[in-house]
């Protein structure tokens, strides 16, 4: 037949030679933190500039959402701004996933104001009053007479829920915070909100936010590595079991000194080493 038909003969000798082109290519998909999300974002580029055969999609969602697509094998690799919570390794063990956890980089969770707020520091104390709905003017704390405007994370972020436990101790945010899906998002609504207080990561701070000393400590490199800085953290990627070809490689290129990690230290996080 294929004797009788050259065109299609040359068809679907070109369909071979296209199709195990693709065979050899190599997809990872990367979901979950949004804190972690531009350092996965960077060095994804870079890792596909020196694997060009490699293609990375990543989506956003929250850590939990992350953790969740490990379980439920829809992801390769789950960015996460919290450990993985014991529940979810006891899902995670019932679905026959097994979470693997990399430390990829350190944050701190730095409180925010608008530039105008003369505020400088705050204490753990003053910013739970704040988050729990009972201190409400920031005159109350030396500030302007002007009522608090409070924007918090929702609760499917690793960041809230790293806040909740250091800074809310288990309390839940008061019901009239406004709840914003990532980083960004909160550091934009304080930069157009005069009365507003917020939280963000180390990496998403910059001129049009002012951010807070917390008990007289400033969050930078040197007091989150040492862990000095109260609202500190390590960030994190998870895989479903322990990684293998291209997603080890990935992983290995994330966490190397002079690959991933210079990155890491370009978007404004604190690298590992």
């Amino acid at each position: 037949m294929l004797r009788k038909n050259p065109l299609l003969a040359a068809a679907i000798a070109l369909m071979m030679v296209f199709g195990a082109g693709s065979a050899f290519a190599e997809n990872i998909v990367i979901k979950g933190s949004t804190t972690v999300l531009p350092i996965a974002q960077e060095v994804a580029e870079a890792y596909m500039k020196a694997y060009p055969d490699v293609k990375i999609t990543i989506s956003g969602g929250g850590s939990g959402n992350g953790i969740k697509a490990i379980i439920d094998g829809t992801t390769d690799i789950a960015d996460s701004s919290r450990f993985i919570k014991d529940k979810e390794v006891k899902l995670a063990l019932e679905k026959g996933a097994y979470p693997v956890p990399f430390a990829v980089a350190y944050d701190s969770i730095v409180p925010v104001v608008h530039p105008t707020n003369p505020i400088e520091d705050i204490s753990l104390e003053d910013l739970k009053k704040i988050y729990m709905g009972k201190v409400t003017n920031w005159k109350e704390l030396g500030g302007p007479d002007m009522k608090i405007v409070v924007i918090s994370r929702d609760t499917s972020s690793g960041t809230y829920e790293v806040w909740e436990e250091k800074v809310m101790e288990k309390e839940r945010v008061y019901p009239g915070a406004l709840l914003q899906a990532s980083n960004g998002a909160i550091a934009t609504s304080v930069a157009k909100n005069k009365n507003a207080v917020g939280y963000v990561g180390i990496g998403y701070l910059n001129d049009e936010i002012k951010a807070l000393t917390v008990g007289g400590i400033e969050g930078n490199k040197d007091t989150t590595l040492s862990g000095k800085f109260p609202i500190s953290r390590a960030l994190f990627m998870f895989t479903s079991g322990w990684p293998t070809g291209e997603t080890m490689n990935f992983i290995n290129f994330t966490m190397h000194p002079d690959k991933g990690q210079k990155y890491v230290e370009k978007v404004g996080f604190v690298p590992l080493w």
